[in-house]
């Protein structure tokens, strides 16, 4: 600990002593002499670029986004693209969130890629992700970047870098970005803009994007019938405000309401205790709204509007938050059944989603003869099977556990806007067929088997953290659970090393995708537990998945709690 705290106050030092703002000096100084343990927090290392790009809190530091670690970042991602594209006229496209300092922050990238000779595209105000990754393929840029931190929690900002087909970068791009950071110091970045070659967009590209998104429209005839259902929308205080309310009345919905508390952009978030969709009482506010109209369908976007979470009432006429893997499956489900009803299958469509992503969505692809990928976790995984098979095969969808899905080609990343109106458009056409959504999904688990999928996160902060963190990786790896909930593991797959492991024979295969540290469990009564830690967040992640037959809509219910004590179980199990 000494060595690394020597280490530390090196960093710290040459800080003090770097081309650094007197306001950052002095912080730097108050912590070298008053705060070991948020010295060390600050400067044990700098930001790397995780499955979400340069993320962290914000303050002074290495390990802290400012401007001068996102200076140092962009001048490292401009430096590179530079190198990969020599004979071409760069052009670069920046987006930003509604948190605090993402403006700042988009100012300075804009700054630094156009006194690096790059035609800059920065947005007038703050806009959706998804249209970030749709503006780098309309404006024909190399590269491109959305200041955001997605979900996390309101002390946290990020730099989420984009290559030229609009997905995030991906190997070996992000780490050769990293390399050219490494190179740099503060007095390597060219922070002083050159005005001329920044170009303001907003209204142009709005236009497109959502022309884009009403394209995806399978029932634009059932919605002028249903036109008048409730929606209640809400962005969290993001960005979601700027585009979701306006697709939502293109594709005709007429009867859209607010949450006015939560329409106030505010990178405070301060109606939430998280900006997380995935979090329960980040909807209590969208709920209430609904009970007090009797709302058909309730919705909550991201603060960069790239996930979506949704209520629907359950056969007990009471509001219940769908899971990312129910919201997934309901979306895969109606996209292939309409475009099997549209005759526009053709033999050569897919899906995508990623590997801790429930089984209900590949089984229902596998059932309607479509083809299906499993990606590692991190939308960029998706945009990669989506980047080699254009041209050659059709992409109709896919998604992640995490709330997050893409629909269509047009953007490489997930993406709410579109999201939304196809699950609008999803809750009219139940209606047309006299069900609600909820029971759509039964009936797809009385199709294709009832799935139930559970998420649990085990926080550890720090550099301590992650020691902790690596630590119960190495021991999962060294000491398997030979079985969990009394039920034997006859299958591991560690992707890690790209290995499957059949216990009941101890046949080793090689797993067909890119290195992760990631373990998967199978056991015999068919649960399967995945174990990753996350790349964005000081957190290591449990999936769990358990199954069984849904016969009738009458063994719901019993089935139901079944399968959750079966998880709770698995849960006490491990431990955790």
């Amino acid at each position: 600990m000494d060595n690394i705290y020597n280490k530390v106050k090196e960093k710290a030092q040459k800080w003090l002593e770097g081309n650094y703002s007197e306001e950052s000096k002095k912080e730097v100084k108050h912590l070298l002499e008053n705060d070991k343990n948020g010295l060390i927090d600050a400067f044990y290392k700098d930001l790397e670029f995780g499955t979400g790009g340069l993320r962290g809190i914000m303050g002074y530091g290495s390990n802290r986004m400012n401007i001068y670690t996102v200076g140092m970042a962009a001048q490292g991602l401009a430096n590179y693209t530079i190198t990969q594209f020599p004979k071409e006229k760069l052009k670069v496209a920046i987006a930003y969130d509604c948190r605090n300092n993402s403006k700042l922050f988009a100012q300075t990238v804009a700054n630094i890629f156009s006194a690096n000779g790059f035609k800059v595209y920065l947005f007038e105000d703050l806009r959706p992700t998804p249209e970030l990754s749709y503006a780098i393929r309309y404006y024909g840029c190399q590269t491109g970047i959305v200041i955001t931190a997605s979900h996390n929690p309101k002390e946290y900002n990020g730099f989420k870098a984009y290559w030229n087909d609009g997905s995030q970068l991906v190997p070996p791009h992000d780490e050769n970005v990293i390399t050219e950071v490494e190179k740099l110091t503060v007095d390597d970045v060219k922070f002083t803009g050159i005005k001329e070659n920044i170009e303001i967009i907003g209204n142009e590209i709005d236009k497109a994007f959502l022309q884009e998104v009403k394209n995806l429209s399978l029932n634009a005839d059932i919605i002028k019938k249903h036109h008048d259902i409730k929606i209640i929308y809400t962005p969290i205080h993001g960005t979601g405000k700027m585009l979701i309310p306006q697709s939502l009345k293109n594709y005709g919905f007429t009867n859209i309401i607010d949450v006015p508390e939560q329409n106030v952009l505010d990178g405070n978030f301060p109606t939430v205790i998280y900006p997380n969709p995935e979090e329960a009482e980040a909807l209590t506010m969208a709920i209430a709204k609904a009970k007090e109209t009797n709302a058909e369908l309730v919705m909550a976007s991201d603060p960069d509007a790239d996930r979506v979470a949704i209520a629907v009432k359950n056969l007990k006429g009471e509001y219940e938050l769908l899971n990312g893997n129910q919201t997934g499956a309901l979306i895969i489900n109606y996209l292939l059944e309409n475009w099997i009803k549209n005759n526009k299958i053709k033999g050569n469509e897919y899906i995508v989603k990623t590997i801790v992503t429930s089984e209900l969505i590949s089984d229902i692809a596998t059932k309607n003869n479509i083809e299906y990928f499993d990606t590692l976790t991190g939308f960029k995984n998706i945009a990669i099977v989506i980047r080699e098979l254009e041209g050659k095969k059709t992409y109709i969808g896919g998604g992640e556990e995490s709330y997050g899905y893409l629909l269509g080609e047009f953007v490489r990343d997930k993406d709410a806007v579109s999201s939304c109106s196809i699950i609008a458009e999803m809750t009219a056409v139940a209606k047309e067929n006299g069900r609600t959504v909820y029971q759509e999904l039964i009936n797809i688990y009385q199709k294709y088997g009832f799935y139930k999928e559970s998420l649990v996160n085990v926080v550890r902060k720090g550099m301590k953290g992650a020691e902790e963190i690596e630590n119960m990786m190495i021991n999962f790896r060294n000491n398997p659970p030979k079985t969990i909930n009394n039920s034997k593991v006859v299958k591991i797959q560690d992707y890690k090393i790209s290995e499957e492991k059949d216990l009941t024979n101890g046949k080793i295969s090689t797993i067909n995708i890119a290195k992760s540290n990631v373990l998967q469990f199978y056991t015999e009564d068919g649960s399967k537990i995945s174990v990753r830690p996350s790349g964005t967040e000081p957190k290591i992640k449990f999936y769990f998945s358990v199954k069984t037959e849904l016969n009738s809509i009458n063994e719901f219910e019993e089935k139901n709690n079944e399968l959750s004590q079966k998880i709770t179980n698995i849960i006490n199990d491990l431990k955790l």
